[in-house]
């Protein structure tokens, strides 16, 4: 029902309210990764809200995980932690999937062939995907969209309570909410093994190295000389050799403001 002249209908200002929330905004800009467009379509006010609070920031934490962890760990500790969220994705899948057949056999048991919908606009933004984490988690979004009319119906038919409709909603809510606490706090840990790892290695730069010890002077000259053979090795090579016959002239550097005295010849 897209009008009626006995109710004033949504228009699409619950959708606004939803994506103006800046409590929902994930900070995104330090994910460089190339990702898969694709449109949601989500009609229930709990997907809606759940996809706007979650879908991004369990995206930043697995690309985190994974492109970053990756940087600074072992390459098998970031799988374990990949292949955690995937059974965790696994089991969350199977979960809703179950609640879905379960409902389509009370809607069958009891002849219900026309499922509730839903007055407001649906929520149509496109999206990107950047990782098979990330569309796994896309999927499951819409499955629990798909979930919650069913429920809604069986509770207007008064197959199911008020109560059992609520708890059950709660349940289902609760089992998407979970991947992405998972993979955040997953992530804080991924965080906290990479601070440590950054701190001792900046700790073992900053130790001071072990200098060569110098061998210490020996008290015979006559070691100290050199040996039968050997050349010694103290002369300069800029300085004059004395040949046979020869004096070699010593240059005395002039003092700055001080005069050099000759001494004459004899004295």
């Amino acid at each position: 029902m897209t009008s009626t002249r006995l109710a004033v209908i949504d228009t699409g200002q619950v959708n606004e309210r939803i994506l103006n929330k800046d409590e929902y905004r994930a900070d995104f800009r330090k994910v460089e990764g190339a990702s898969l467009k694709r449109t949601t379509h989500l009609s229930s006010p709990h997907a809606k809200r759940m996809f706007a609070r979650c879908f991004y920031s369990f995206q930043a934490s697995m690309y985190f995980i994974s492109q970053l962890g990756r940087a600074k760990l072992d390459h098998e500790v970031v799988e374990r932690i990949e292949q955690n969220i995937r059974e965790a994705l696994d089991a969350a899948t199977d979960e809703i999937n179950k609640a879905i057949d379960q409902a389509e056999a009370l809607l069958k048991h009891h002849n219900i062939e026309t499922l509730a919908s839903y007055d407001t606009v649906p929520l149509q933004e496109e999206i990107g995907i950047t990782s098979s984490f990330g569309r796994r988690y896309f999927d499951l979004m819409h499955k629990l969209d798909i979930i919650m009319p069913m429920m809604e119906t069986l509770a207007i038919e008064e197959v199911i309570s008020e109560r059992e409709l609520e708890t059950r909603r709660s349940l289902y809510k609760r089992v998407v909410l979970s991947i992405s606490t998972k993979a955040r706090n997953l992530w804080m840990g991924v965080r906290r093994r990479m601070n440590e790892r950054d701190a001792r290695l900046a700790a073992e730069a900053a130790k001071p190295r072990p200098q060569a010890s110098r061998p210490a002077p020996s008290t015979n000259p006559e070691h100290d000389g050199p040996q039968a053979g050997e050349a010694a090795t103290d002369q300069r090579v800029d300085e004059p050799v004395s040949v046979a016959g020869e004096e070699t002239a010593s240059t005395v550097p002039e003092v700055a403001g001080q005069e050099t005295e000759s001494v004459p010849a004899g004295a």
